[in-house]
């Protein structure tokens, strides 16, 4: 993890130093990232719950920050906030689930909680489970707190590679990794990731095949592939999760910062229907960008087949109809990353601007990450590094990895007939699909029914019931009554201090007479 975070990270920060040269606020935005790489520090080397949480809440905040970088824009600000305040919904989880590890073993320290795991009962381990699970599917864009990461894109390029692709978004996937003996021993808990991150891979898939923007294709794409990472550690292929969580890195940060470096030639531009055409005006991001889509894509023998093979065998094992849904999704991943290459790179430019290659600063890291893409699956063999840990896969089935790899040859195949072949095609596929089509395009409205059952209520309750009726007529009126009251009896009083001195005579002389005749009748009782 650390190696990820340090490796990639160093990377992106390289490229960052060509891509934010001629933006407002560059110290500013450094200063985010690094403080973004210290909290992510802090994530990976604690030694219990809390430590990590201290860094989990920081990346966090980071994230935030870098989210609105570009904080007069709207929809910037929207998306922080929105970051933000999905995000506490897992961080409660979380909480929820350190406070259930006090209770059970009473200690957060990895190891005084992960060797007592197994004589602990499987009701409180399912419980802490299923509560890290939240957590992790709030900071990891899992189903149904996903909705925050394809908003996040708001942020500068290099931040949704670095943050919201290569490290921040597999904290989840660290954090169930992390806490595998109580995983181990919560069969029930593994089992609701295993869902969550096949349902999670499938339904981002499945929008990431309609966007037309090129930075929120790669966000759904990674949430897919999260999903995936989920997925192997929900069926105990921990080392293929964490396997694919390094080769995710590699190749999806060079999505990104490839993306950055067309929007770059392209002057901002993001939607892929202004594009085409560039693979000879910008060859070296074209190249770079080509290696990681065979990358995620599964082709043999690059990267992301290495790792994705062996959370797929994985998942055959535990249930077979897991593995098939797993292929068709794999199929998905291939067809929606070339389609984006074909429609970038390939026909003729639909743009209005001249596009020129990005810097050596900014190609450089490209090629580097390039080469982690081709490569890194089969020089850097996570699961041998993590046998100590998580035991290696007893067999290899060839006959289903050919069949996972036959899938993303046919996605790869389908968008090159559809989008170089026949251009004209998926205009008429995609009418032909009808209704089915625009719930894809419209990302299945989540958003509006979040907003319709969650925010306007939300908001509308706070403004007209807590602000209305509970804080001005209730706590306001309690305090103002109080406030008029004394008044009141002030005002009252008040006329009793005429500064006339008979009066005050008068008033003494009563006094007396009040007190001598109620002693003369205490006196006669008695």
């Amino acid at each position: 993890m650390l190696l990820v975070v340090t490796g990639v990270g160093s990377l992106i920060h390289i490229y960052a130093i060509g891509y934010m040269s001629h933006e407002g606020g560059y110290y500013r935005f450094f200063a985010y990232l690094n403080l973004f790489m210290f909290f992510m520090l802090v994530l990976a080397l604690a030694a219990n719950y809390i430590l990590l949480f201290v860094g989990w809440e920081g990346v966090g905040l980071c994230s935030y920050l870098l989210i609105g970088f570009y904080f007069l824009k709207k929809s910037a600000t929207n998306a922080g906030m929105k970051a933000f305040i999905v995000n506490r919904i897992g961080d409660a989880g979380f909480t929820l689930a350190m406070f259930l590890i006090v209770i059970n073993f009473s200690s957060l320290d990895f190891d005084k909680v992960l060797p007592a795991a197994a004589a602990k009962p499987e009701a409180a381990l399912t419980a802490i489970g299923l509560l890290l699970l939240l957590g992790a599917a709030g900071k990891s864009a899992q189903f149904p707190l996903y909705v925050w990461l394809p908003d996040a894109m708001e942020g500068p390029t290099p931040v949704s590679a670095l943050i919201h692709a290569a490290t921040m978004v597999t904290a989840g996937v660290y954090l169930i990794a992390r806490s595998s003996a109580i995983y181990s021993h919560a069969p029930m808990a593994m089992e609701f990731v295993a869902w969550v991150g096949l349902l999670t891979a499938t339904f981002a898939a499945t929008i990431g095949l309609a966007q037309n923007d090129i930075k929120k294709v790669f966000a759904y794409s990674t949430v897919s592939q999260l999903g995936y990472m989920f997925l192997g550690l929900g069926v105990g292929a921990f080392s293929a999760g964490i396997f694919h969580l390094m080769t995710h890195a590699f190749f999806k940060a060079l999505l990104f910062l490839g993306a950055g470096s067309v929007i770059h030639a392209l002057e901002g531009e993001q939607d892929m229907r202004n594009m085409g055409g560039l693979w000879n005006k910008i060859p070296r991001t074209f190249a770079t960008i080509l290696c990681a889509a065979v990358a995620i894509a599964g082709v043999p023998p690059f990267s992301g087949f290495f790792s994705k093979d062996a959370i797929l065998l994985a998942a055959h094992q535990h249930a077979p109809w897991m593995y098939w849904v797993g292929v068709l999704t794999a199929g998905m991943t291939a067809f929606y990353v070339f389609r984006a290459v074909f429609l970038t790179f390939f026909g003729t430019y639909r743009g209005h601007h001249h596009p020129h290659e990005s810097p050596a600063v900014m190609t450089v890291p490209l090629m580097a990450l390039a080469l982690l893409s081709l490569g890194g699956g089969y020089f850097i063999n996570v699961p041998k590094w993590l046998e100590p840990m998580f035991p290696l896969a007893e067999h290899e089935d060839f006959s289903l990895m050919a069949i996972s790899v036959a899938a993303g040859l046919i996605g790869i195949g389908l968008a090159y007939v559809m989008y170089v072949l026949r251009p004209g095609m998926a205009d008429s596929v995609s009418s032909g699909l009808g209704v089915a089509y625009k719930l894809v395009y419209n990302k299945y409205f989540v958003d509006e029914i979040y907003d319709a059952a969650v925010v306007r209520p939300t908001v509308v309750g706070s403004r007209e019931l807590l602000w209305k009726v509970v804080d001005v007529a209730g706590i306001d009126g309690m305090v103002n009554g109080v406030a008029s009251l004394a008044r009141s009896i002030g005002g009252g009083l008040k006329l009793i201090q005429s500064g006339n001195i008979r009066s005050y005579a008068t008033w003494v002389v009563c006094g007396s007479i009040l007190l001598i005749v109620t002693i003369g009748f205490m006196a006669v009782a008695r």
